[in-house]
């Protein structure tokens, strides 16, 4: 009779993955956050990590994680909705998946023309009538770009949800005298949170450490973990402080994933 036992031959690339990129790195981040500038072994990287500055700075870098996964939301379920309706579903998710496909810097310079003072953004506004404004290196900029780049992340998990839910439990709530709005919230909605849990993961993780984006669309006005630590890496070649920062980070990234973490889940339409 067979086992069925997995070989531990065949484990050791994923454990070798697992502590060469993962453990180690980390492992890294954390020893050099113990050093100060000059290489001395310290505490005060954590002790300013709690000053006045670097609390705002963590604070802003959660608001606006929390606006771009918000917005990408509210765009993203509808559409998701609207795609597992369609006759061609599969190709229209497609063409929404293509621009993620495309280099992040080189989606960040289209924006910098489509926004400039002579854009089109820009050629609209004086088409109509209005006076050309400045729309780069604004908040605005920022959250637009950003919503921009995350809304296929957030699409994809909701769309694969809604798609396996069972449209015979569906049928059932309208047969059952349930309007489409009880129906969406008693229904549809929890049948699918996984998949609206798996959207906020993957966009609100990646938007508390957004830097690239804040330099090019925002002009450092705006000011994240993300950018933080480039300019202690990079520009004050502080690596102690960067490093913590970075430990930081982790941690909520970490708390994150346990707050929107799957609870439960469905098979065939059925709540676990």
């Amino acid at each position: 009779m067979k086992s069925n036992r997995t070989n531990p031959f065949y484990l050791i690339p994923y454990y070798l993955w697992i502590v060469l990129f993962v453990i180690a790195p980390i492992a890294l981040v954390l020893y050099f956050s113990f050093f100060d500038i000059a290489g001395n072994l310290t505490l005060d990287n954590y002790r300013n990590f709690f000053s006045s500055v670097y609390l705002r700075l963590t604070l802003s870098s959660f608001w606006y994680a929390f606006l771009i996964t918000l917005i990408s939301l509210l765009v993203a379920y509808p559409t998701a909705y609207w795609l597992t309706k369609t006759k061609h579903k599969q190709l229209w998710l497609l063409m929404i998946i293509i621009p993620s496909w495309i280099n992040l810097l080189l989606k960040a310079y289209a924006f910098i023309g489509i926004f400039g003072l002579y854009g089109p953004a820009n050629n609209l506004l004086a088409a109509i009538g209005s006076e050309r404004l400045q729309i780069l290196f604004t908040d605005f900029s920022f959250i637009f770009v950003s919503v921009y780049i995350f809304i296929p992340f957030m699409v994809l998990p909701i769309f694969n949800s809604l798609d396996r839910i069972n449209p015979a439990l569906i049928d059932a709530s309208r047969d059952l005298g349930a309007s489409s709005w009880t129906t969406f919230t008693r229904v549809i909605f929890p049948l699918a949170i996984n998949g609206v849990k798996a959207g906020i993961q993957v966009v609100f993780i990646p938007a508390l450490s957004l830097f690239v984006i804040t330099r090019l669309i925002a002009g450092n006005k705006v000011i994240t973990l993300g950018t933080a630590i480039e300019q202690q890496f990079l520009v004050t070649q502080n690596w102690g402080m960067g490093s913590t920062i970075a430990v930081f980070l982790i941690l909520f990234m970490i708390i994150v994933m346990m707050v929107t973490g799957e609870k439960g889940g469905t098979i065939n339409g059925k709540i676990k």
